[in-house]
């Protein structure tokens, strides 16, 4: 008597595996998805920055640094729940609550990626620094995050090292849409 393979086989995929009566954790997320959520998080802390610099206001840069970090951890949350909700799997309650942690857990890079911004803005209001100043530079440096955030995410799943720097260049791009919006609608 021969013994049936628990879990997926090399060729198989975890549906069809699952197809097989098989409980599985879906598989894990892809190894550059940890890169993508740091673009993510890098345009989002651009365009906070951005957002909260009112001309003419009090300038808060401990409450914007607040307002960075809930904002990010609110997407994260957001994120992560919607994939949850987005793919269903069999299995009891706690296996569920099991795949909700993991898919929340997943989307810290969103988070790790606007500490840079949150930095920036402490920094700022520690040394009084001029809020026109630190957004100029928040947004150059979140700019230049996402060029190379994009450079290594593309060299990390194959592309080559031209097609990696123009793609650096298109992500890099958002953060030049940030700075121009920023500029237009002041």
């Amino acid at each position: 008597m021969t013994e049936q393979p628990q879990g997926p086989q090399p060729h198989e995929t975890a549906p069809e595996a699952a197809g097989r009566g098989d409980r599985l954790l879906p598989p894990p997320r892809r190894t550059a998805d940890w890169m993508f959520g740091g673009v993510y998080g890098t345009v989002l802390a651009a365009g906070l920055l951005a957002a909260l610099d009112q001309k003419g206001g009090e300038y808060t840069p401990y409450y914007d640094a607040g307002w960075v970090l809930v904002t990010a951890a609110a997407a994260g949350l957001a994120h992560g729940y919607s994939h949850h909700m987005s793919s269903h799997h069999a299995g009891s309650a706690g296996h569920r609550w099991r795949l909700l942690g993991r898919a929340l857990w997943n989307e810290w890079p969103v988070i790790a990626a606007t500490l840079p911004t949150v930095l920036l803005l402490v920094s700022a209001g520690l040394a009084h620094w001029d809020s026109s100043g630190v957004t100029a530079v928040g947004l150059g440096v979140n700019t230049a995050l996402l060029f190379g955030w994009g450079s290594f995410v593309a060299v990390r799943v194959g592309y080559r090292i031209g097609s990696a720097l123009l793609i650096g260049l298109a992500d890099a791009t958002i953060g030049l849409v940030i700075i121009v919006a920023n500029a237009l609608l002041k």
